[in-house]
């Protein structure tokens, strides 16, 4: 099934996002298809906004069923923000492990003070709360990088805050065949260390080669 909607006219003038729906193919209950939205027709993975995004001002809770102020415990530190759910069968394990492989380069970077590299905040949303408890959350990212920040939550409070970035996602919904579909934004939004603000956006087509190349200059808080 494929579909077209727009990101925000604001920000993303007439750059259209396609909707694809994936999935494992297995009907099981616990088996999810995921229905992502994905930037196409740049040239390049990394896109600067001409308007950076506010950082949503979202309070929910960690893997350790700790709260998390979003804004208050990233300020001042560049951030990647990323909204998913653990039983997505695709996209969302690779970009979050496209993502953790880039981190683990920057300990070859010379040009990076170790603080610097230290900073680095990697934020998972769970798109699909009722599964994602704190526990299956910090299971799930173990695997990935157990540094990242993992948050789970209410759905009409991450919901509201994906859309302040122009994420769209709807609640997860069960067929008849019993498969879980989730509809979410494949979107990754990297915030700046100096403002705060969600200045580069990055689609599911981003590679490792692309975060490798361009977390030095985001964690500096420079276009890439």
């Amino acid at each position: 099934m494929r579909k077209k909607t727009y990101a925000v006219a604001a920000l993303f003038a007439a750059a259209a996002l396609t909707l694809s729906a994936c999935g494992s193919g297995d009907s099981g209950s616990d088996n999810a298809v995921a229905e992502v939205s994905t930037e196409t027709g740049a040239d390049k993975a990394a896109t600067v906004l001409d308007k950076p995004f506010e950082k949503p001002d979202l309070v929910l809770t960690d893997t350790h069923g700790k709260k998390y102020d979003l804004r208050e415990a990233t300020a001042g530190k560049p951030t990647l923000i990323y909204f998913g759910y653990t039983n997505c069968p695709d996209v969302c394990p690779l970009t979050m492990n496209n993502i953790a492989v880039a981190k683990k380069q920057l300990a070859q970077d010379k040009k990076l003070s170790q603080a610097e590299k230290d900073s680095l905040r990697i934020v998972f949303v769970t798109t699909d709360p009722e599964r994602d408890t704190p526990a299956a959350l910090g299971k799930w990212l173990k695997g990935i990088d157990s540094d990242v920040v993992g948050l789970t939550g209410s759905f009409d409070t991450i919901q509201a805050g994906a859309r302040t970035l122009g994420i769209s996602i709807e609640a997860p919904t069960k067929g008849k065949d019993g498969k879980v579909t989730s509809m979410h934004g494949t979107q990754v939004i990297a915030f700046s260390p100096k403002t705060d603000g969600g200045y580069v956006l990055y689609g599911e087509d981003a590679t490792v080669d692309d975060y490798t190349k361009d977390l030095p200059a985001l964690i500096k808080g420079a276009k890439p």
